[in-house]
């Protein structure tokens, strides 16, 4: 391999043309020949429907090798054809791109990324890729499918497989960077550069929905300190969804716990002691006698407050069941009954302090639901599980999900 002379930008690194500068990773012995570029190939399949005009067409698109100059426009041109050519299909993307790239030029990660939430794209890292740096912020595009102004993302990593980022650096090397008189001159024209670098990386972070907090943590550290998509945290603030994930090997009073930690984001965490078990028929009689305290808190009267005393003074089950669903029908924060129901307690934050009630399903991880109480009333959760894999919230956030290899 000959040696990589920079005039585009190499791997782990950032560039806005506008500014006509160049950055560069710290790894620079992965950059490819020039003009080589990325692979890629596209899968097309065609799965029966009803009728021959119902027909389901499947795409997968594999991106291999460095991304270069010029991937992003190739890319285009695969995209264009193909929803030319196939009918859409409602909240699903037009393809699936299975990306497997050690880095390369970050503005062309960057552009295939905006690609990717243009044509809605879903993203995926299969077990035995990389995807790093540059590659891993074009992941971040992943898309399902938009509607109205809102996107829905889909970025999915098979267990086994690696995503890292790392914060960009100069390259010092190359010649597009503007000559300087002194060493003050060069401090301010370095700096320009760092922070024309830095805004086109939070712009693009804004664009795809992720946390700000990420991106600081990233700009705040050195070139050679590296952060993979591992912990159940990584997963849930990307919303990436792991594929072949097992699900937890804890007890119910855990994952109660754990869900309830993660839907309080900003209250101290719970542990399982501080989850209390009730069968089906006592959570629901407890979340009833909720109801009616907060009725009471309130003053209200009417044939609902007779109705709900009436219920709560008998042993009758169907009547508590059929009241019981009433009132969600109505609107009221009542957990749907999945299983057993847990009430977690100890969540402050200052003077105020919050329950959680919890019904989830053992056979389907995916399947929960939350109602939170505070001193007036129910509150709504503070954080929300991706929509596509909400059981990321039976793990707690610190549990490694997807270890390097």
């Amino acid at each position: 391999m000959s040696k990589c002379d920079f005039t585009r930008v190499c791997w782990g690194s950032a560039v806005i043309r506008s500014l006509s500068y160049f950055l560069s990773g710290s790894l620079v012995g992965l950059c490819a020949l020039q003009g080589q570029g990325a692979t890629l190939s596209v899968d097309s399949k065609t799965i029966p429907g009803l009728t021959a005009k119902s027909s389901i067409a499947t795409h997968t698109i594999r991106l291999s090798g460095p991304i270069e100059e010029g991937d992003a426009d190739k890319l285009r041109v695969i995209l264009a054809r193909l929803k030319t050519t196939t009918p859409p299909t409602l909240d699903k993307p037009l393809a699936t791109i299975e990306l497997s790239s050690a880095g390369g030029d970050v503005y062309e990660g960057l552009k295939i990324g905006y690609l990717l939430r243009e044509y809605s794209v879903a993203s995926v890292v299969r077990a035995k890729d990389l995807c790093l740096s540059a590659c891993a912020l074009a992941f971040l595009g992943g898309t399902a499918s938009r509607s109205g102004p809102t996107f829905v993302p889909s970025r999915s990593i098979e267990i086994g497989g690696q995503v890292g980022f790392h914060n960009f650096s100069l390259n010092t090397s190359s010649d597009q960077i503007p000559a300087a008189k002194g060493g003050r001159e060069g401090l301010v024209v370095g700096f320009g550069m760092a922070r024309g670098g830095a805004s086109a990386l939070v712009r693009y972070a804004s664009t795809m929905g992720i946390d700000m907090s990420f991106v600081a943590r990233l700009l705040g550290r050195s070139t050679e300190q590296w952060e993979y998509i591992d912990s159940a945290q990584t997963f849930m603030t990307l919303q990436v969804c792991p594929i072949g994930l097992e699900r937890p090997r804890a007890s119910p009073a855990a994952i109660a716990a754990n869900i309830c930690n993660n839907v309080t984001a900003g209250f101290s965490p719970a542990s399982p002691l501080q989850a209390r078990q009730f069968t089906p028929r006592e959570g629901k009689r407890h979340m009833l006698e909720q109801v009616q305290q907060n009725i009471e808190t309130f003053s209200m009267k009417g044939p609902l407050v007779a109705q709900l005393k009436a219920v709560l003074a008998t042993r009758d089950d169907q009547l508590i069941d059929a009241v019981y669903n009433d009132l969600r029908s109505a609107g009221i924060p009542l957990p749907e009954s999945l299983g057993a129901f847990f009430m977690v307690t100890g969540y402050l934050a200052g003077a105020y302090s919050l329950e959680c009630h919890v019904s989830f399903s053992r056979d389907n991880p995916d399947r929960f639901d939350v109602v939170l109480e505070g001193p007036d009333g129910p509150v709504k959760p503070f954080q929300s599980p991706p929509p596509a894999c909400p059981g990321l919230f039976l793990y707690d956030k610190d549990d490694m999900l997807n270890p390097r290899r």
